[in-house]
C-alpha cells in the first residue's frame, strides 16, 4: 500500500497520519463541495482532529486545496496527452476544452485552483503548466489543420473557459444544471472558432 507523502520530505507516513491525511481531505473536500471557504480551523474542529495535526499536514489552506483539486488536475493532464494522440485535431482539441470546462464547473476545488495566479505545491504547478502545455499544442495542430481561426490565439483559451465557468457558477443552481449549461456555452464557443 502506497501512504500519501508529507508537503515537506518524501518519507512515507505512519498509518495513523496517514489516516489523519486522508481524514482532513475528506473533510475539506465536503467543506469545498458545500461551498464553505477552507479554513484549516474549521477542518480541524469538523475532523475532529487538533490544530496542529492539521497545520503539520497542510501549513495554508491554499495547500490544503491544491491537494483537494490535485486528483481532477491529474485526469484532466491524462485526458490532454489522450487528446494529443487523436488522429483528429479538431475533435481532440474541442474534446480536451469540453472536458476542461466540465472539470471546472463540476469541480469547486478545481475552480479556484485554476483561477489562482499563484500555486503553493509544486504539484500543482506542475499539472496546470502540463495541462496549458497540452492545450497549446492542441490548438496549434488545430490551427495548422485549418480546422480553427488562425487568429484565435493561446492567452485566449484561459480566459474564455473561465469565463464560461464563472457564467455557469453565476447562472446555474445546482451541479447539473451547472454542468448542461457549460455544455451549451463551450458548444458555441467551439462553433465560434471553428474555420
Amino acid at each position: 500500500m502506497a501512504y500519501p507523502i508529507k508537503l515537506d520530505t518524501m518519507t512515507p507516513q505512519r498509518k495513523d497520519a496517514a489516516r489523519n491525511w486522508e481524514h482532513i481531505l475528506t473533510v475539506a473536500r465536503e467543506l469545498v463541495d458545500e461551498g464553505t471557504p477552507l479554513q484549516l480551523n474549521d477542518v480541524a474542529r469538523r475532523a475532529g482532529l487538533g490544530v496542529g495535526t492539521v497545520y503539520r499536514h497542510f501549513p495554508t489552506p491554499e495547500a490544503l486545496l491544491e491537494t483537494v483539486a490535485t486528483p481532477c488536475l491529474e485526469t484532466l493532464a491524462a485526458q490532454g496527452e489522450q487528446a494529443l494522440t487523436h488522429d483528429d485535431p479538431w475533435t481532440a482539441f474541442a474534446d480536451c476544452l469540453t472536458r476542461l470546462v466540465e472539470g471546472q464547473v463540476t469541480d469547486p476545488a478545481l475552480a479556484k485552483v485554476a483561477a489562482s495566479a499563484q500555486d503553493v505545491l509544486p504539484r500543482t504547478a506542475e499539472l496546470k503548466q502540463q495541462i496549458l502545455a497540452t492545450g497549446a499544442k492542441l490548438l496549434d495542430r488545430a490551427r495548422a489543420a485549418g480546422a480553427i481561426h488562425p487568429d484565435i490565439d493561446n492567452a485566449d483559451l484561459v480566459p474564455l473557459m473561465c469565463g464560461i465557468s464563472y457564467a455557469t457558477y453565476v447562472h446555474s443552481t445546482d451541479t447539473d444544471d451547472r454542468l448542461a449549461a457549460a455544455r451549451r456555452y463551450v458548444d458555441t464557443l467551439l462553433r465560434g472558432l471553428r474555420a
